[in-house]
């Protein structure tokens, strides 16, 4: 039998995903009885859950819409769908929604397992808006997630001699805002920062492209991108000392 805490998310889960239900059939999926049913389905009242129930032979439960908004629970598939369709909301200027789509997309962004953000930076990376009414096939995510990443990495990445990893002091949607798919592959970390993955023809010039993107940053490889910014840091400083600045 499964604990209380685990339980109620595997009851929750149910309710969302199903319309009806009767005691009877909740009971069976969870392995308890018709009694411990209803005290869960109280127990998620008490949360804030608008579980609805109907009496009789034909009634059941169902959960319904309620004063507030309760937390939910979302599958891998569900999880990307909405992380992508934030990122879309927020990089396109939509009047009103931008900046809350960042920060909804930041807190989903947080909780989400390594294996999600890497879907979620390559489809919201190669993906674009369709027109509406067009006859199109369906597209599987999985496989465009890996046709996406696979381009990205060499469109951005495999293509140079030089190669090199920043972490960026920006959340990936903001990064993502300043940085093209074609000019390095972003990953989320935390709320706060993103990882850059990105080439170019030699390190020099990934100097120059790092400090472009406007964004304060770290490097994390290759350390010889280090020695390279600490000349360009030295001969900025004699040209300012030659200006007389």
């Amino acid at each position: 039998m499964l604990e209380t805490s685990a339980r109620l998310l595997r009851l929750l889960s149910l309710l969302q995903a199903h319309r009806d239900w009767s005691g009877a059939d909740l009971a069976e999926r969870l392995g308890v009885t018709p009694r411990t049913v209803r005290r869960d389905v109280d127990k998620l009242r008490e949360l804030g859950y608008p579980v609805n129930a109907s009496p009789g032979t034909g009634g059941g439960y169902q959960l319904g819409a309620g004063a507030e908004l309760p937390p939910l629970l979302l599958d891998d598939e569900e999880a990307v769908a909405v992380a992508v369709g934030l990122r879309t909301a927020a990089g396109h200027g939509i009047e009103g929604i931008g900046e809350t789509s960042v920060r909804a997309l930041a807190k989903l962004e947080q909780v989400l397992p390594n294996r999600l953000r890497r879907r979620v930076s390559a489809l919201g990376a190669f993906t674009v808006p369709m027109l509406r009414g067009a006859e199109t096939d369906t597209v599987d995510p999985a496989l465009l997630t890996e046709l996406a990443a696979y381009v990205s990495q060499g469109v951005s990445v495999s293509a140079y001699a030089a190669r090199a990893v920043v972490l960026l002091k920006a959340p990936v949607a903001e990064a993502a805002q300043r940085i093209s798919p074609s000019a390095g592959v972003l990953e989320p970390v935390d709320e706060r920062t993103c990882r850059l993955t990105a080439g170019a023809p030699d390190l020099e010039v990934l100097v120059i492209h790092v400090l472009l993107m406007g964004i304060d940053f770290e490097v994390v490889e290759p350390p010889g991108l280090t020695e390279v910014m600490t000349r360009a840091r030295d001969r900025l400083d004699r040209a300012l000392d030659a200006s007389g600045s």
